[in-house]
C-alpha cells in the first residue's frame, strides 16, 4: 500500500477513515479512539509495531465504521465533501474539577443555555442524515449531565456510536454498570502525572489522582475499555515515560499524548508550553515507543507526529506503509473540519473545541448545513490555501499544521505551525 502523501490526504475509503476517532475534546480528556485506532479541543488508529494490539472496547471488535454508513457514502457523492467520522460534543459545561489547561474553563456549577435533551435529538436526527458518526460525548464532566444515558441510547438508536470523554473521579459500579450495559465500548481519562501530588495540583483538587486511578479500575472491572491521556506541557515532559509505564500497569488499552494549545484556561499555561525543539523529542519518543508497547498510542495536537515518523522511518531505510504502520500510514494530522468537528454546550460548532471560532450554532441552523457550507470548514479542506512554510511544506496533507494553534497565536486559521521547528525542502517529495 503506498504511502503517497496526496492519497493520505484524500482518499475516501471508510475503512481507512474508521481509524480517525481521535476527538480531542474536553479538557484534554475527551479525546477518546475507539477503534485500535481537538476539537473538543481537544479530534486514529495505530496498530504500529505495538505487540499487545486492542485489549477490549474498541469500534473494530463491534463492527462499526464511522463515517461508513450509507448516509455519509451518498453525502460525499452529492457534495464532494466527506461526511464528518468524529463529532465531540460538549454536552455539558459543569465539571467537578478545576484544571489547570482546561479548554472549556469548565467549573462546578450551572451554565445558561445548555442545550436540552431535545434539542440534542433534533440535532442528532439531522446529524444522521448525513454521517454516522462516533459522537464523543464530553465536558466539562459529561457525567454529571442526568440524562446523559438517554443522550447515549438515542444516539445508538439513530445509527451513531457514543462514547465518553471524563475523569473517571466520578464512576462506581452503579456507573460502570451503566457503561456497560449502555454499550459504551470506550471512555478517555486523563493522567497527567504519576503521582498524586503533582496531579493533584494540575487538576485542582486533593485527592482526585486515588478517586481517578480507582474510577479507571471500576471501568476495566465491568469490561469497558479505557484509554489514558496525558497533556504535555514543561511541567511534566520528562515523565511521559513514567505515565506510560502507569497506563500500561493499569491494563488500560490506549495511551495518547495530548499537546496543549492555550485556549479556555490554558492560555494561563503560555508559558509552561512546550517549545518546538521539545516537542519534536517527545514526538519522536512516542514513535520510538510504540514499538514495543501494548498500548495504542495517538498523539493529538501534534500533526508534526505525522511528519516525524515518515523521517525517523526513513532514516531507518523503511517506508511508511499500511503494513507496517498500520493507520499511522493512512491518517493525517489536523481533521477539523475535514473528519471531525465540535459542538458546544450551548451548540456553537467549531472545527475543534480548541479552534476559538463559532461556525454556526444548532439552535438555529442544521448541523448538516454549517458542516456543509461554512466558509471556514471549505477553506480548512483546501490545503492549496495553507500559508508560510505550512503551504510550501512537502508534509502538509499528512500533518497541516494545527490550525487551532494558529489562529490562537497569530489570528490566522490557515497561518503557518507555530510550534514546528521543521523547514520544507523545495521540490521535495514525502516518501
Amino acid at each position: 500500500m503506498s504511502d503517497d502523501v496526496e492519497s493520505a490526504g484524500t482518499r475516501p475509503d471508510p475503512e481507512l477513515e474508521q481509524e480517525l476517532a481521535d476527538g480531542e475534546a474536553g479538557c484534554g480528556e475527551a479525546g477518546v479512539a475507539v477503534p485500535l485506532g481537538h476539537p473538543g479541543g481537544h479530534p486514529g488508529g495505530h496498530p504500529g509495531g505495538a505487540t499487545g494490539g486492542q485489549r477490549q472496547g474498541g469500534a473494530r471488535s463491534l463492527g462499526f465504521r464511522p463515517g461508513g454508513g450509507a448516509e455519509a457514502l451518498a453525502y460525499e457523492e452529492r457534495t464532494g465533501i466527506k461526511a464528518p467520522r468524529i463529532i465531540a460534543w460538549e454536552i455539558t459545561r459543569s465539571c467537578n474539577l478545576s484544571c489547570a489547561h482546561c479548554r472549556a474553563a469548565a467549573e462546578f456549577g450551572h451554565y445558561e443555555g445548555e442545550l436540552t435533551l431535545d434539542q440534542i435529538k433534533a440535532t442528532i436526527d439531522d446529524i444522521v442524515t448525513i454521517t454516522n458518526p462516533i459522537i464523543i460525548l464530553t465536558g466539562g464532566e459529561p457525567l454529571m449531565r442526568p440524562d446523559i444515558w438517554e443522550i447515549v441510547d438515542y444516539a445508538q438508536s439513530r445509527g451513531a456510536m457514543p462514547v465518553i470523554g471524563t475523569n473517571a473521579t466520578l464512576i462506581t459500579d452503579e456507573i460502570a454498570e451503566k457503561m456497560a450495559s449502555h454499550g459504551i465500548p470506550r471512555i478517555s481519562v486523563s493522567v497527567d502525572f504519576p503521582r498524586a501530588e503533582e496531579h493533584d495540583a494540575f487538576r485542582g483538587q486533593p485527592g482526585c489522582f486515588d478517586e481517578t486511578i480507582r474510577g479507571i479500575r471500576i471501568a476495566k472491572a465491568h469490561g469497558v475499555g479505557v484509554q489514558i491521556n496525558m497533556t504535555v506541557t514543561t511541567l511534566n515532559s520528562d515523565k511521559v515515560e513514567a505515565v506510560h509505564d502507569l497506563a500500561e500497569s493499569l491494563g488500560v488499552d490506549a495511551f495518547h499524548i495530548f499537546m496543549l494549545v492555550p485556549t479556555g484556561r490554558g492560555s494561563d499555561l503560555l508559558d509552561k508550553e512546550l517549545p518546538p525543539a521539545e516537542y519534536e523529542r517527545v514526538l519522536a519518543w512516542a514513535y520510538e515507543r510504540q514499538k514495543t508497547s501494548p498500548l495504542h498510542f495517538k498523539p493529538t495536537d501534534a500533526p508534526h507526529y505525522y511528519r516525524i515518523i515518515r523521517q525517523l522511518a526513513k532514516a531507518e531505510g523503511k517506508k511508511v506503509t499500511r503494513e507496517e504502520y498500520g493507520l499511522d500510514a493512512m491518517t493525517r494530522g489536523c481533521l477539523g473540519g475535514i473528519t471531525f468537528a465540535f459542538i458546544s454546550h450551548v451548540g456553537d460548532v467549531q472545527p475543534c473545541g480548541y479552534f476559538d471560532m463559532q461556525l454556526g450554532n444548532v439552535k438555529k441552523q442544521r448541523f448538516s448545513d454549517i458542516w456543509t457550507e461554512s466558509k471556514v470548514f471549505n477553506e480548512l479542506r483546501d490545503y492549496s490555501l495553507l500559508k508560510g512554510k505550512c503551504g510550501r511544506c512537502e508534509y502538509k496533507a499528512v500533518c497541516g499544521g494545527c490550525r487551532a494553534r494558529a489562529l490562537s497565536v497569530t489570528g490566522d486559521y490557515l497561518a503557518e505551525e507555530p510550534y514546528c521547528v521543521y523547514e520544507p525542502t523545495p521540490g521535495a517529495v514525502t516518501e
